[in-house]
């Protein structure tokens, strides 16, 4: 079977395709987060110590587009040692193999009292010619998971599972809330969902509980795709605070609408600014993360304070990632991209995190 390329299709035809969606997908009205809740805060939020705090690789410019392909990346003992330094209690895993192997990624953790929050893995959901790779690159995952050992009051890792998207999809970011034949059609859906159901039975019975990344420039973006999704499985879900600014979707929003369903939390500030260039000028993924636009927590359009007083509402249990996606170059430094996780750390810090 193949993923059908919805550019070229008339409007009758996607009337026609999303009639067959869920109605909750359907129903979904996109907004943007414009400070949705307003309120004087007395003091810091009084939030659950069940709530763990991880950095990230990605913070620091390693992630799957340039571990491998930029020679800006640090190194992984760089990157270790600033987590450790900047008073996170874990670290997610990255791309595989950056941060160790089996042989010795738990030495590197246990050494710096650092945890396994989880590791992010893409998935040709809708593509069964590309899965059985995909399920290769878990089960080598959940290897290194299995190597991990997690004391009973740190949350267990999460396999962090997400769409591949498509090409038409990444050089198009953000723009699917408005554009709905950018999206799958049903049957696209169905192979999502049928794939996703393997995949997520296999975690389960190895033993971790999974989420479901949102991530633009995939097929599950945009509000009305996480709807369709969660309508179509029983997946936890990864809040991407930043992610679903960028789908055009309300992070306070989405806490309320999908709040028993969220399982794991990437936390993000995003520069408005930013993504609304990118949208405007029909420019890709990458240029999202080129110019920026994931900056330092409160330094951004985000409200952040409101984003945790939510995870407090719902009395969220997990891990809170801290990601300031960012591509590295010549000009920074890992020093420099430490000193704004230790920032980082601290605004959660000074709000009972």
């Amino acid at each position: 079977m193949e993923v059908h390329d919805l550019c070229d299709q008339s409007a009758a035809d996607d009337a026609d395709a999303q009639s067959s969606l869920s109605q909750a997908a359907r129903d979904y009205t996109p907004t943007i987060d414009v400070r949705s809740i307003h309120r004087a805060l007395a003091g810091p939020p009084d939030l659950t110590a069940s709530i763990a705090i991880a950095g990230a690789p990605v913070s620091f410019g390693a992630f799957e587009v340039t571990v491998g392909i930029d020679p800006h990346v640090p190194d992984a003992i760089s990157v270790l040692d600033a987590v450790q330094r900047d008073g996170y209690e874990g670290i997610d895993l990255g791309p595989i193999g950056y941060l160790g192997s089996k042989n010795d990624l738990r030495q590197r953790l246990d050494t710096r009292g650092l945890h396994l929050s989880g590791g992010y893995v893409a998935m040709p959901f809708s593509d069964p010619a590309g899965m059985d790779a995909a399920i290769a690159e878990l089960g080598t995952m959940l290897d290194l998971f299995d190597t991990m050992k997690t004391p009973d009051h740190i949350p267990a890792p999460k396999p962090t599972l997400a769409d591949a998207g498509s090409g038409a999809r990444r050089s198009a970011p953000g723009r699917a809330h408005a554009d709905r034949g950018l999206g799958l059609q049903p049957e696209g859906w169905d192979r999502l969902a049928a794939n996703l159901q393997v995949v997520v039975r296999l975690c389960r019975e190895r033993g971790y509980a999974p989420t479901f990344h949102h991530h633009a420039g995939t097929y599950v973006e945009a509000p009305w795709e996480i709807e369709e999704l969660l309508a179509r499985s029983d997946v936890g879900l990864c809040l991407d605070t930043g992610h679903l600014a960028l789908g055009g979707g309300d992070p306070v929003r989405a806490i309320n609408d999908w709040g028993p369903r969220i399982n794991h939390v990437h936390l993000k500030d995003v520069r408005r600014s930013v993504i609304d260039a990118v949208i405007r000028e029909g420019a890709s993924m990458m240029e999202v993360w080129r110019r920026g636009a994931f900056c330092r927590l409160g330094t951004g359009d985000l409200d952040i304070d409101a984003i945790l007083m939510g995870v407090r509402a719902i009395d969220y249990h997990g891990w809170l990632v801290v990601e300031q996606d960012m591509i590295p170059g010549p000009e920074s430094t890992a020093d420099a991209a430490a000193l704004d996780q230790d920032r980082n750390r601290a605004y959660l810090r000074a709000r009972g995190l």
